[in-house]
């Protein structure tokens, strides 16, 4: 059998970025101290996993404007297979991104393009094989154009495919009858506090990870809530939720955090990493990230592991000065 592949069926854009100050008051006339014009959105989460060794493939829709080429080049450079054809008379959406210098947080606004538009003409280039993983997020499930036949197709995945989902920041524009259909068949869910609250209330980590489990996804094998740089719970079938503290780093930037932790822990998943390691070793790729400027910010596989050796060195000193502090 061959390695698995991360396989994206959701959206794919381009990203305008700007860093400014604060955020825009209405009539506000702001000056950007940077801005930069990059793939974004789904393309961040498949550089993550392809960085990170894994098989990765494109099943969602680009178009044919200067967009869609942007991302049909970006996704060529990546190493990561296109499995679409190219839409034509429409071209890719657009996300503009606001980054604030004070605390790196981005806030989002989107338009659909190409991606947005999905029917059952499209389900068999998004098919999976055996052993390959499934991945999408909540924007196409709120788009009117894919929302429908999206979640047809994943109620309708192979018993054996592999099912992952971040409902994101758009969750609350997923009609909600639509979105239970989806985490019904969600094997593993990853998601933060703010869109874990827009599903279930709210509640202290532990409680939400439970009413995720209980009351929306009866089939999932791990739910990961992520807290940003507070770091990330582990919630297993069966097995009592463990969080896991995120790494101190200088933060600039976390437009993609979320992406890069998704595709960096499928990833680590995918060749046989425990899931509380596939955590550690995401929560590290996630960290890594917003020390860069830009979108696709994922570290490699190496850079991760290099990481992760430097934390256990520095965790170890610490240890033994406290031990000969305390004789």
């Amino acid at each position: 059998m061959a390695d698995p592949r991360f396989i994206h069926i959701g959206s794919s854009v381009v990203d305008f970025i700007y860093r400014i100050d604060r955020l825009p008051g209405p009539g506000d006339d702001l000056t950007a101290s940077s801005f930069s014009a990059l793939p974004g959105g789904g393309f961040n989460t498949m550089v993550a996993a392809r960085r990170s060794g894994m098989r990765t493939a494109y099943a969602g829709k680009i178009g044919d404007g200067p967009f869609g080429r942007m991302i049909a080049d970006a996704l060529a450079t990546e190493g990561i297979e296109r499995l679409q054809p190219i839409s034509r008379g429409i071209d890719s959406g657009t996300c503009v991104v606001i980054v604030t210098e004070a605390d790196g947080e981005r806030t989002f606004v989107s338009r659909p393009g190409a991606e947005g538009v999905i029917t059952p003409d499209d389900f068999p280039f998004m098919m999976p094989a055996p052993g390959d993983w499934v991945f999408t997020t909540g924007y196409t499930l709120a788009y009117p154009g894919s929302r429908d036949s999206q979640a047809r197709f994943i109620e309708d995945l192979p018993e054996e495919a592999i099912f992952a989902f971040d409902p994101t920041g758009i969750v609350s524009e997923i009609p909600v009858d639509l979105l239970q259909r989806v985490l019904r068949r969600t094997d593993w869910l990853s998601l933060n506090r703010s869109e874990a609250e827009a599903i279930v209330g709210q509640g202290d980590d532990v409680e939400m990870a439970r009413r995720l489990a209980s009351g929306h996804c009866p089939r999932a094998q791990g739910i990961v809530l992520r807290s940003g740089a507070s770091g990330a719970l582990l919630a297993l079938r069966d097995r009592e939720p463990v969080f896991v503290h995120a790494f101190r780093v200088e933060t600039v930037d976390t437009n993609g955090a979320g992406d890069t932790h998704d595709g960096a822990f499928i990833a680590a998943l995918s060749r046989g990493l425990a899931p509380l390691d596939a955590l550690v070793y995401a929560n590290a790729a996630a960290a890594i990230s917003t020390t860069r400027h830009g979108g696709p910010t994922a570290p490699t596989a190496d850079e991760i592991n290099e990481f992760l050796k430097r934390a256990r060195e520095e965790n170890s000193a610490n240890a033994e000065t406290k031990g000969t502090m305390a004789l």
